[in-house]
This record gives C-alpha cells, structure tokens and sequence, in this order.
C-alpha cells in the first residue's frame, strides 16, 4: 500500500476512536422514560407472600372488576453521550440536566430521603381525603395555645374548631388558610366544640409575619378509621408524592359498594392533600406513555399538567381533567354511565 493509502487508513482509524471515546463520555444529563404501573387494587409480593396493596376490615372489603394503575418515571443516570442522542431523538424519552433531578446541593442519601418522606406523605393524606368521602371527618383539635396571641383565653387545648365565620374547617391546612385570607386585625368568628358544647367566639388574628393572619394555636387533625384501611407499600420501590390520587381512589374504591371503575383500566397521577386538592407532577409526558403499555383506556391529569400531557399522548388514551377528588370521582362516575367527563 502507498504511503498515501496508509495515511488516509491512518486517520479513519483515529477518527473512528476519537468518535468512539467521545459516544462514550458520560454527560451531565439524565433521561426519563416510562417506567412501571401498579394496580393500587391489586397485590405484591411480600416476604410473606401476597398481599393487597389496600387492605379494609373483611366486613367492609370490597372487589373491583377494572384497575386504578398509579404510574411512575424510570430515571437513566450516568447516560453515555452516544445513548444520550438516542433518548433526544426518542419520543418516549426527555432528556434534562442531571441537576434538575439530583440538585448539586443535596447527597443522594437526602433526595432519597426527601423522596422517601414525600411517598409516605402522599399516602397520608390520599387516607385523609379518602376517609372524609367515606363519611369520616377531619377534627381539628386545639393542642397549645400561644402566649400573648388572639387565642389565649378564648379557646383552650382539647377544643374542636369546626368553622371560621360560619364556613366549615375541614383539616388544619383549611383552617391556616381561612384565617390568613384576611388581612391581621379583622374580627373572625370563631365556631367550636368544647366538651361536646357547641360554642362561638370574636378573635382578631395578630400579624404572624410577613403580613399574614395568626391565630396562636397548634393544631392536631384527628379523624376516624372505621374500615382499619391500610395502605402496604413496603415491597414497592417507589417515591415521591405523586401517586396521592390514585391511592385516595383505591381507598374509597376498597371500602364502598361502587366499582369506581366500571370494569375499565384507568391510570392516573397526581399529588394530593388533605383536603383533596389535586397538584401537578413531574414526568407526566411519560407517565401516559407508562399508562398504555400496561393497558390503560384512561388517564386521571392533574389540570395543570393537560398540555403536556397533551403534547405526548398516544392513540387510544383518554386524558381525564381532574383538580380535585371529588372531580375525578364525578369523571369515573360519567364514564361508568357512558358519559364524557372533563378532558384536557
């Protein structure tokens, strides 16, 4: 071979390692894709065996024909530049600077921990929300009073406030944000229980900071479990709070007579709270993808992630607007009467 001949050998060689090694670097990005459902009405396996994953007393137990799927997001870390640009040019993928999702200013000890205590959360107010459509309110007992603040001598620890000018208290996060929606220094109405007496009383909330009404009281929900609900999670690897809608669904599903579903596999997502708030999530561009691999017809969205979930969402979906529990469960009840609920 020529000298020339070798020197073009040569380079191609060269250009095809250096191209090689560059594929190879690892980026400061990661990928999301779909990643696995769980039938909140179904089971896992436990050490023990199988076990449901929303338990109710026996007596109050009740089967489902469809399924409530929460749906989650599959994170690929340490991404490779090569697999990087197949994720970009995938529709089933997004691919976002790492420090969007592990902040340089936490350990992965703490986002786990965050994510960890973000699960369990969720789970506590989906029971909370679920429980109070099953006919089981939210007391919000007085626990301290503090010293010097519109409350001291007017209510007292043990006492059950139950309205704010005669609007009903449904949980403590109600209650904060009824007071706070005046400004401080406006005489509140006050209704209460003390000893099992109704009672009323005039308070006028201080400034708290920052210009909001502060009432002076620490505050304890307490709320009846009749059913003995439970919710088991321990042999699921998942976290975060977003799976707070479908875990409030398949509570009331487990313990009421109606089969919310109607026989049809619905997935959903959403954050929720104590009072039934339904909040946006991250990852819902995958998350419908998630939902129809695994047979889903349709998808509970948060309303304020409709267009995104818009933008990404495959044949034969229905995407559901929901902002609240009560909403989703009037979208299941249309769609069991062959009605169409709210859609993004």
């Amino acid at each position: 071979m020529k000298r020339r001949g070798w020197t073009v050998l040569l380079g191609a060689v060269l250009v095809a390692l250096l191209t090689w090694q560059s594929l190879s670097v690892k980026v400061a990005y990661v990928a999301l894709g779909p990643g696995p459902t769980v039938d909140t009405l179904g089971s896992v396996d436990t050490k023990t065996g199988e076990q449901r994953i929303i338990t109710a007393a026996p007596e109050y137990s009740t089967e489902s024909t469809g399924e409530l799927q929460l749906v989650t997001v599959r994170v690929y870390d340490e991404v490779e530049l090569a697999r990087a640009i197949f994720y970009w040019l995938s529709d089933e993928y997004a691919v976002v600077p790492r420090d969007l999702i592990y902040p340089e200013d936490q350990t992965d000890e703490q986002i786990a921990q965050q994510q960890t205590e973000q699960w369990t959360q969720s789970q506590s107010s989906a029971e909370t929300a679920a429980l109070r459509v099953l006919g089981q309110p939210v007391r919000v007992v007085v626990t301290q009073i503090t010293p010097g603040s519109a409350a001291e001598g007017v209510l007292a620890a043990g006492d059950v406030i139950t309205a704010v000018d005669g609007t009903p208290v449904i949980s403590a996060g109600d209650l904060a944000g009824q007071i706070s929606a005046e400004p401080p220094g406006t005489e509140r109405e006050l209704t209460f229980t003390r000893g099992g007496k109704t009672e009323k009383a005039k308070v006028t909330p201080g400034d708290g900071g920052q210009g909001s009404a502060f009432l002076g009281v620490s505050l304890e929900q307490q709320q009846d479990n009749p059913f003995d609900v439970k919710i088991n999670t321990e042999s699921l690897d998942i976290g975060g709070p977003s799976a707070g809608l479908m875990f409030a669904l398949g509570i009331i599903d487990r313990v009421d007579a109606v089969d919310l579903t109607g026989g049809i596999n619905i997935a959903g997502t959403g954050e929720i709270d104590d009072d039934g708030v339904v909040g946006p999530i991250g990852g819902v561009a995958e998350k419908v993808i998630a939902a129809k691999d695994n047979g889903a017809t349709v998808f509970l969205t948060p309303e304020a992630n409709c267009p995104a979930a818009k933008g990404n969402v495959p044949d034969g979906l229905t995407l559901v607007k929901v902002g609240t529990l009560d909403e989703a469960l009037n979208a299941l009840a249309a769609l069991r009467d062959g009605k169409q609920p709210p859609l993004c």
